[in-house]
């Protein structure tokens, strides 16, 4: 299915896409920047092995994709093209140059952001929230490592979707009981089986990630994935703390708390969420996000940087505290037991002992 931007067209011919270098890599997908030879347009094709989609036929992956076709919010990334290519589906997207806000933090911020681009980013990132929950979806992986800059400063929401490889049979529009997601960003709820989420769980994973963004990582990510889930479940829920987090507003931390509330009926909407005080004085994004490239000088090598697929995997390699908690993107209980198991080093066991 081709696909209109503007005044330009992508289409679904794989001949018209020269792929260059991998930008992104995941347990289905890998992304590439690649040229649009018709119009020399820079874009990225995420390919998505479908023998790798457990139990998803072909019809529910090009339903999938119809339905990503369909999004459009200017800060939701979306499909322009897609179309199957062998037992690959490529999905042809906007090619985001400043990477993810995860890769930010790692090259530049590993303290985290200043309050002000905070603002501004999560306030991109709760529209696109609340338009993806208006047309009845949820995300289910929002994390700073699916938060893409440009240098405009545009911020979108990645990896919504059949980017995911997370096709549903049935209502897609109601609670769910599949277990898919990052630990470290899941709310209790969809850690405990038999409970059945909504579209609230994304609130708790937007509260994870003002934390992640606040401290340059997230809250428990130093644990293995079923400590993480055993902490999320049974701990009070993580928060800004007032003496260690002094140099954040009132109103950033009340934002936070309002969405880290294990009882989902009782965190806000999206819609509500956008009227607090932390979001009404937020600068626009083409201000204070374009403000976090000063420090870095122009990206040379632009392999490492662009991770329009699964961030926190693609760090795992060089930051320790990222091997543990990743997503695997669409495991189950027993996938986490078995990378809990793998975990075996005395950091992570002193840790668990405290």
């Amino acid at each position: 299915m081709g696909r209109m931007e503007g005044t330009r067209s992508y289409s679904a011919n794989p001949s018209d896409y020269q792929l260059l270098e991998e930008i992104g890599h995941g347990a289905t997908a890998t992304v590439y920047k690649a040229i649009y030879l018709p119009s020399k347009d820079v874009v990225a094709v995420k390919s998505l092995d479908l023998e790798r989609c457990n139990g998803n036929n072909l019809d529910d992956v090009r339903r999938e994709a119809q339905t990503m076709s369909l999004i459009d919010h200017p800060n939701v990334l979306r499909a322009y093209s897609s179309f199957v290519v062998d037992h690959n589906l490529w999905v042809v997207m906007p090619f985001m140059s400043e990477g993810s806000c995860l890769h930010r933090m790692k090259t530049a911020y590993p303290d985290g952001f200043e309050e002000a681009a905070i603002a501004s980013i999560l306030k991109e990132i709760l529209k696109a929230l609340d338009y993806l929950h208006r047309q009845g979806h949820i995300h289910r992986d929002v994390k700073a490592g699916n938060i893409l800059l440009d240098n405009n400063g545009t911020v979108k929401l990645a990896d919504f979707g059949v980017s995911a490889c997370m096709f549903d049979s049935g209502d897609r529009q109601r609670s769910r009981n599949t277990f898919v997601g990052t630990p470290c960003w899941m709310a209790p709820e969809v850690l405990q089986s038999g409970t059945g989420y909504n579209s609230k769980a994304d609130i708790w994973s937007f509260g994870i990630t003002a934390l992640e963004l606040a401290h340059g990582h997230a809250p428990f990510s130093k644990y293995p994935p079923m400590k993480v889930l055993l902490m999320t479940i049974q701990n009070a829920p993580p928060r800004l703390d007032q003496d260690r987090d002094k140099k954040f507003s009132k109103s950033f931390k009340d934002m936070v708390a309002m969405c880290l509330v294990k009882d989902q009926t009782k965190r806000p909407t999206a819609e509500k969420l956008l009227k607090h005080s932390f979001f009404k004085h937020a600068n626009p994004s083409e201000l204070s996000v374009k403000k976090l490239f000063a420090p870095m000088p122009p990206l040379c090598n632009p392999v490492k940087p662009l991770q329009l697929k699964d961030a926190a995997e693609q760090e795992a390699a060089s930051q320790s505290q990222y091997q543990r908690g990743i997503s695997a993107w669409n495991f189950d209980i027993d996938d986490l037991k078995a990378q809990a198991s793998l975990v075996h080093d005395d950091d992570d066991i002193h840790e668990v002992q405290r």
